[in-house]
């Protein structure tokens, strides 16, 4: 049986998983419980983590997992797919009372190379190769495309050096997308969209790396984000 807060909060990082397909921050969680210290949302991470309806990836910044869902969240959710997907196998676990098993089918979808989350890289278009994704992670008709992350820019959006984001092909974002972006014609990045006036923001998740704004008809929406693979 969860409580009021751990249902609140579970239901949180939830939408902002399935918005933007990474978990949001522990300050982000603080605020939305209205909360007054990061440590009330430490023991309902905790908590849910010992019930079973969340994961913490090891060693990785802002790396949470929802693996369950309890029937109240489920019923008015519909189908739940995680939208973390670990390159390991792990030991099945007891379901816990209430939850529901996840079923995911797979879909191959094309790995169009490496993109920067950090300076912007040369835009790749050539396939690489394949890869296995949650068929509900894919939304409608629209097509679909993996990059393969190069750099640490968006580490604190919880997307690392070397997970494989999957892309919604777009030209179009909402201001708070993370989204693949081409500057300028030829440098690819992945990078969170702000629009401001006749400007474009490209924000990193990371401090070390500045905003780049640059004149809207030098970025052209990519793609936006939907998903992220981690391999170990």
């Amino acid at each position: 049986m969860l409580t009021k807060k751990q249902i609140q909060l579970l239901e949180f990082i939830q939408a902002r998983m399935a918005r933007d397909g990474v978990p949001p921050s522990f300050d982000e969680m603080k605020l939305a419980l209205d909360l007054r210290s990061k440590s009330g949302i430490h023991r309902l991470v905790t908590a849910l983590e010992e019930r079973g309806f969340i994961r913490r990836l090891p060693h990785r910044a802002r790396a949470l997992e929802i693996v369950r869902l309890p029937e109240t969240l489920s019923r008015g959710s519909g189908n739940f797919t995680p939208r973390v997907i670990e390159g390991d196998a792990r030991p099945a676990q007891p379901l816990p009372r209430g939850a529901l098993e996840v079923s995911v089918s797979a879909v191959d979808l094309p790995v169009m190379g490496r993109i920067a989350a950090g300076v912007p890289i040369e835009a790749i278009s050539e396939v690489s190769h394949h890869i296995a994704v949650p068929g509900s992670m894919l939304a409608g008709k629209e097509r679909h495309y993996a990059l393969e992350v190069k750099g640490d820019s968006m580490i604190e959006a919880g997307i690392n050096d070397g997970d494989v984001v999957v892309i919604r092909e777009q030209d179009t974002a909402e201001n708070g997308d993370i989204v693949v972006a081409l500057v300028e014609g030829f440098e690819a990045t992945l990078k969170r969209y702000r629009r401001k006036g006749g400007m474009i923001a490209l924000e990193a998740a990371n401090p070390a790396y500045e905003t780049r704004v640059l004149p809207e008809d030098k970025v052209n929406v990519q793609g936006r984000l939907v998903g992220l693979i981690r391999s170990y």
